[in-house]
């Protein structure tokens, strides 16, 4: 049962938060200081907040908005060649082997924010492609594209072709490049 009060909901949105921070910034620190930050926002501007709207949503596009504000007044990025700070982002998942997880992620790195964006709302966190799209700003077809594309791009940097899609036994990892739903 929902409380009165969205604020008392919150939490429930932070593992989710914390995941969608980690694919746009693949650093667990920055992708921490983020969630603080817009978690900070949201508090100070519930007033704002319209009730019966959806709070997820709400929290992900501010989410979203700090990612960019913050991109825009850094002076430089942190390169990550190697895939260091992207390899410390996951636990190994329960695949047999096929698909190498530093494969997935040197291979996800590779693609814009926009397509991360994107696979990670849809495909790894389950979101309707209304919801990312209302979290993104963005049409419904714009969002629809952009994960088709981002899917394609993906598949294609792993060297996966229709065999090697269905070949893949991770359940978040196959949800996000076959368009499958996670269990």
């Amino acid at each position: 049962m929902k409380s009165a009060d969205p604020r008392e909901e919150v939490m429930e949105h932070v593992p989710a938060l914390r995941a969608f921070a980690r694919s746009l910034t693949r650093d667990p620190v920055s992708a921490d200081d983020l969630v603080q930050d817009a978690l900070v926002k949201a508090f100070s501007n519930f007033d704002k907040f319209q009730q019966g709207t959806n709070l997820r949503a709400w929290l992900f596009t501010i989410l979203r908005n700090c990612f960019y504000s913050n991109r825009r007044k850094a002076v430089r990025e942190a390169e990550d060649p190697e895939g260091t700070l992207v390899g410390a982002l996951a636990v190994k998942p329960d695949h047999d082997g096929r698909l190498q997880m530093a494969e997935f992620h040197a291979a996800f790195a590779k693609l814009s924010v926009e397509h991360r964006e994107a696979l990670t709302l849809i495909g790894a966190l389950g979101m309707a492609y209304e919801e990312a799209a209302e979290t993104c700003g963005v049409a419904v077809g714009t969002m629809k594209s952009r994960t088709n594309r981002a899917r394609k791009e993906l598949a294609a940097l792993m060297h996966l072709d229709e065999e090697g899609l269905g070949s893949i036994t991770d359940q978040q990892t196959a949800a996000i490049v076959n368009a499958a739903p996670a269990a």
